[in-house]
């Protein structure tokens, strides 16, 4: 059977496919298209892909860039022309946002399972992972939408520069062993998990493309999933600490490790990985005993494994580098020099020829000067008053009236200085915001409390073993809808429970967005009572106001409890 490397590969498209001169199968010599896994040889947990040979499968679409499908989606690029399909970049003229589309003939072998795989990711909703839009079978074709994010930088990027930090490679293990663990609750699996299908926002947030669909494309099944997927995200650590591929062919990019040396941990690969990173990859990828010498206990689901993580010390980003002032340069003030350095040494400087003092002033010559600038400031005043009474009493006599100065306080005053007086906005609704939980909600029965005008209602977040959320998440919060675009101008919070760090969070979009980073945050605060107010004003719809720590409460838990919101202009 022919082996499978990807180390040629250079380039990755932003849909969770090989690029157009990838393979993806490897053909027997009976003509069968046998799926190969990432380490290079046939996978037992893999199930063959195209149940009627490559001789069945229909050629992909034959279209080109400028097709619309359903008089909306229109094709701009195709990335990827595979085993008889194809993942293409388009634009959604109705809502004018980038789209990933995948097209296959209706009957392609592995159609339906592409359509049902689609719909099931759909319903998941979890914005942890990259959403499916829409799954249509129209016109002879099965097409898949689903989001694109071109501000997102696949993991196949970033390992290209190197490996990751160690705090990084501790939140890539933890975002994606919790979204995968939610996503087995739900009776979804990915079996595909590879470094292009992970993506890192710009806010450091990790996505995961392909969710079931990536798969059902290849036609790869599993007997395990979750120990498919639970040592395919022990891959993706092994790699992010390593740079190096944890088998012995190399793939994504990635040189394998070397041959008959089998797999030794990442922190005797690399030096300065950190231990703790470096065990918990070994008790992902422990499922073939490759850590039994290790005497370490093996995670065998995303959820097991996401649970070592949170048991882990938690790993702090590294301090930012300050970069040394430049040293301080003497200048010297001579004529002509003024702020620049001399251009002559010290012992070659011209001598500076002193000027003798003016002589002293007895104090009968002082006395006799301020006496004569009192007169002369007096005569001065006397004059003043006498001219200005002139001319009032010239304008007196005209009957024309006095002016007179008004100011802005006055009533119809017009100063055009004055800032006008803030308004309250009103909230028309209001939902709990917990894109990064298991179920994305949290306590939205209570959600109506916080705009109630009531200060002893409240609503409040779950309970937390820690104020950071038990490092579970980076936060949870309420998003206000204000109905219509509006300048917001300050944004008062009232918790209870004790001080709670919080920041605003805006959009103007007409909907509330997948993920935290969709908002853009204006101001930050901590406390009781906390005042948010942007540096200058801002326009929004949708403000999210976004709890980062939470206050002991007293079962001994983590709570946040808001009871009051008010937005003014």
């Amino acid at each position: 059977m022919a082996e499978r490397s990807t180390a040629a590969v250079d380039v990755a498209d932003n849909s969770g496919d090989e690029p157009l001169t990838a393979k993806a199968d490897a053909a027997t010599t009976d003509g069968t298209a046998q799926t190969q896994d990432d380490k290079g040889a046939s996978s037992k947990d893999t199930a063959e892909s195209g149940r009627d040979g490559s001789a069945a499968v229909p050629a992909s679409p034959d279209l080109h860039s400028g097709h619309k499908l359903a008089r909306r989606y229109r094709l701009e690029e195709c990335v990827t022309r595979l085993d008889g399909f194809s993942s293409w970049r388009a634009v959604d003229e109705k809502l004018r946002r980038a789209v990933g589309v995948h097209l296959l003939p209706a009957d392609h072998p592995r159609a339906r399972s592409v359509l049902a795989a689609a719909r099931s990711s759909a319903l998941l909703g979890d914005p942890r992972f990259v959403q499916v839009l829409d799954a249509v079978e129209e016109d002879d074709l099965v097409y898949v939408v689903h989001e694109w994010l071109p501000d997102a930088t696949e993991l196949t990027a970033l390992l290209a520069a190197g490996p990751l930090e160690a705090h990084d490679a501790y939140q890539l293990v933890s975002q994606i062993s919790q979204a995968m663990a939610a996503a087995h609750r739900e009776g979804l699996a990915h079996l595909r998990l590879t470094p292009g299908a992970v993506l890192r926002s710009s806010t450091g947030q990790y996505r995961i493309r392909g969710l079931a669909v990536n798969a059902a494309l290849r036609g790869i099944t599993a007997d395990q999933p979750l120990r498919t997927d639970t040592e395919a995200i022990g891959a993706l650590l092994y790699a992010a600490l390593t740079r190096r591929w944890p088998y012995e062919s190399d793939a994504y990019g990635l040189s394998g490790l070397p041959k008959d040396l089998g797999l030794i941990p990442p922190d005797q690969v690399r030096a300065g990985v950190h231990r703790g990173l470096s065990e918990l990859a070994m008790r992902a990828l422990a499922n073939d005993g490759a850590t039994a010498s290790r005497q370490e206990q093996p995670c065998t689901t995303p959820d097991e494994l996401a649970k070592a993580v949170a048991a882990m010390p938690r790993i702090l980003p590294p301090e930012p580098a300050f970069t040394a002032p430049p040293e301080y340069q003497r200048t010297t003030y001579q004529q002509g020099t003024y702020g620049r350095p001399s251009a002559r040494p010290p012992s070659t400087t011209q001598p500076v020829i002193a000027v003798p003092p003016p002589p002293l002033q007895s104090r009968t010559g002082k006395a006799l000067k301020w006496a004569v600038s009192a007169l002369l400031i007096a005569a001065l005043g006397l004059g003043s008053w006498q001219l200005a009474e002139t001319v009032l009493d010239r304008g007196n006599d005209s009957g024309e009236p006095t002016p007179t100065q008004t100011t802005g306080d006055e009533d119809g005053g017009d100063d055009n200085n004055a800032v006008a007086p803030s308004k309250p906005l009103t909230i028309v609704g209001a939902q709990d915001y917990d894109p990064l939980g298991a179920d994305g909600s949290e306590k939205p029965a209570s959600i109506k409390n916080v705009y109630d005008g009531d200060a002893s209602s409240y609503w409040n977040t779950d309970g937390y073993f820690s104020a950071d959320f038990g490092r579970l998440k980076e936060g949870v919060g309420v998003v206000l809808d204000l109905g219509e675009v509006q300048e917001v101008g300050k944004v008062d919070v009232s918790f209870l429970g004790g001080n709670t760090s919080v920041e605003l969070r805006t959009t103007e979009d007409s909907s509330v967005p997948h993920m935290p980073d969709g908002f853009t945050k204006v101001a930050q605060g901590s406390g009781t009572k906390v005042s948010l107010k942007p540096d200058k004003q801002v326009k929004a719809r949708y403000l999210l106001v976004w709890l980062t720590k939470l206050p002991s409460s007293d079962d001994g838990n983590y709570r946040g409890k808001i009871s009051d919101i008010k937005v003014t202009s």
